[in-house]
């Protein structure tokens, strides 16, 4: 796999932090005014769009990801666009202990939570027959147990406090065979299952669990393929384009507000009809595919 990183060249896709200061949305300021958040993966990409939004709707804002440098800059936008706090977090999901410390952070700077937004992860585009056992179980403990460490070290506090709670996991369209990334869709597919357990076993304590699924969105996430395959993600849909940050940023604050009070257990697709037709080859697509 060759990456822009590899070869120096200049970022394609993405978008700058002023642009995502500025993208339009349906949701009125003051929104989340009073409310605590915390997105993880919020250094770059969905996960940043996702902070964004929050921070312009009035939301007290908790961040973590793996890279403290990008989190800073994360954190100094989140301020001007009228968080009124941000507690930006080192921290690796993979590390049970380590999101322990983090929640506890949270609680003894803010006194709780009210949203968890689930977005930190990684993938890489790979035959599925050239994964190793150290890709495989890099994949499935980023995105699939590092998910459950963060969901239940809130829930266990919400629980605990007897307060509700919404959590909302970012995975993948898993309706539909994805090549090339195979690992995550096992790790994804597993979330949105754990997820719909435990609308159940937590509805009494009043906590909701929630999935919103990207298709084709494109972000810095899409640097990481190569460039002629990234360009032919279009295709994956019958809208026949890409979607944006702001489409998910804006689904999981739908789901997250007052809007979906009524909604647990789900799985928001946001993928232009890419579940009814359409193809996304991250590795580019087989001659055996290929018609002439």
């Amino acid at each position: 796999m060759t990456t822009n990183a590899e070869t120096q060249d200049p970022p394609k896709f993405g978008f700058t932090d002023a642009d995502l200061a500025a993208l339009p949305t349906v949701y009125a300021p003051g929104l989340f005014a009073g409310q605590r958040v915390l997105v993880s993966g919020a250094g770059s990409g969905i996960g940043k769009a996702i902070a964004f939004l929050y921070a312009r709707l009035g939301a007290t804002l908790v961040i973590c990801g793996r890279k403290p440098e990008a989190l800073e800059a994360s954190a100094e936008w989140l301020r001007k666009l009228g968080s009124p706090e941000v507690l930006a977090l080192p921290l690796n999901i993979r590390d049970p202990e380590a999101v322990s410390r983090a929640m506890d952070a949270v609680w003894a700077r803010f006194g709780g939570l009210d949203v968890l937004v689930n977005n930190a992860g990684g993938q890489f585009p790979q035959a599925a027959l050239d994964f190793s056992v150290k890709g495989w179980n890099a994949v499935i403990d980023t995105n699939l147990s590092g998910t459950w460490h963060m969901i239940q070290n809130a829930a266990k506090r919400w629980v605990r406090d007897g307060v509700p709670g919404s959590v909302v996991n970012i995975v993948v369209v898993t309706e539909r065979g994805q090549p090339g990334i195979s690992h995550s869709v096992a790790a994804r597919g597993g979330v949105i299952a754990l997820s719909r357990s435990l609308a159940l076993e937590w509805a009494p304590h009043r906590i909701r669990i929630n999935c919103v699924a990207p298709g084709t969105i494109e972000s810095n996430g899409f640097n990481n393929y190569r460039a002629e395959n990234a360009e032919n993600f279009c295709n994956s849909n019958p809208m026949k384009r890409n979607g944006d940050v702001q489409d998910i940023a804006e689904a999981v604050v739908y789901l997250t507000a007052a809007s979906g009070k009524f909604l647990t257990g789900e799985t928001l697709r946001v993928d232009g009809g890419g579940t009814l037709w359409g193809e996304a080859w991250t590795n580019g697509r087989p001659d055996y595919f290929k018609v002439n």
